[in-house]
């Protein structure tokens, strides 16, 4: 990050004052609760859309999101300009977040719908680490902590084996590394104007077009069912990104990261009740680790605030 974007990002900070942070963390949180139940629901209908190749699924996803997010922008009445210091944000914020989606999809096909869902709720310990180079936003001690133990739980669900881990679990992995360094570029544009339907919209115009090559090379026929099972993932993929969008605009990942947890319990539930996916006990221990160290630090963010 340059000297001038950084000081640009201070001074924005500093403009706000305590009552207003407060506000715009409370608004964080319940735009990252949103999101997590948006985001938990996309993997189900992702999962039900059978043997659909991952990116034939990542298409369609992209595509419906950025329909709804063009609408969005056309339905505000607000003019859509771009200068040119946002640019570099967004196609960073595109680029990652395209390999997130392939990475997140791909395990969700290959491993529990739980734990795939897990490893990619890395991305906030991710999005913390990322802030550093991308926002000059230091982590203290507690936050240090907290991402060594989120990788210790990460370990007991991926279920390394003689050293080497499964690559499902690994893909899993680069799925929250991705979308982790995403969501810091996503708090980057935020901090330099750009509104949430932009950001979405320029995400998921990019990826798709991206994506779509290989679709006209590949394409593989579906039936009704899978198509409209794919139209409701991208339908909640949008409202997720709407909603993740705004809470990453809203507050840094180290105030509102904690609530991203609860994609977990949405996508544990549905697992069980959806397709019969009973988490083993290395799991469990993974998910208890990984979201008892995200409530530990809510925990004392609250007492210090």
């Amino acid at each position: 990050m340059t000297a001038a974007g950084k000081e640009k990002t201070d001074n924005r900070s500093k403009m706000l004052t305590t009552e207003e942070r407060a506000g715009n963390r409370r608004k964080g949180i319940l735009f990252i609760l949103m999101a997590a139940f948006f985001f938990s629901l996309m993997s189900v209908f992702v999962r039900m859309s059978g043997d659909v190749p991952t990116m034939q699924k990542a298409f369609f996803r992209n595509i419906v999101a950025a329909v709804v997010a063009v609408i969005i922008l056309l339905r505000s009445g607000q003019r859509v300009s771009l200068k040119r210091e946002n640019l570099p944000p967004l196609l960073l914020r595109s680029i990652f977040g395209t390999i997130g989606i392939l990475a997140n999809f791909w395990a969700v096909d290959n491993l529990g719908i739980a734990d795939a869902n897990m490893l990619n709720k890395l991305s906030p310990f991710f999005a913390i680490l990322m802030s550093i180079f991308i926002l000059g936003e230091k982590p203290n001690r507690i936050e240090w902590l907290s991402v060594l133990l989120a990788f210790i739980g990460a370990a007991f669900v991926a279920k390394p084996s003689v050293g080497i881990i499964s690559l499902p679990a690994l893909v899993g992995i680069l799925g929250g590394f991705t979308a982790g360094t995403a969501y810091t570029f996503v708090r980057k544009a935020g901090l330099q104007g750009v509104r949430g339907p932009i950001v979405v919209a320029f995400f998921s115009t990019f990826s798709t077009l991206v994506l779509l090559p290989n679709l006209l090379l590949n394409y593989t026929p579906m039936s009704v069912r899978q198509l409209i099972f794919l139209i409701l993932a991208g339908c909640s993929a949008a409202g997720g990104q709407l909603s993740v969008t705004a809470a990453y605009q809203h507050a840094p990942a180290r105030d509102i990261s904690v609530f991203d947890y609860s994609q977990v319990v949405y996508a544990a539930a549905f697992g069980i009740l959806l397709f019969g996916e009973f988490p083993d006990v290395w799991s469990i221990i993974g998910y208890v680790i990984i979201i008892g160290t995200a409530f530990a630090k809510w925990y004392l963010l609250t007492q210090r605030a």
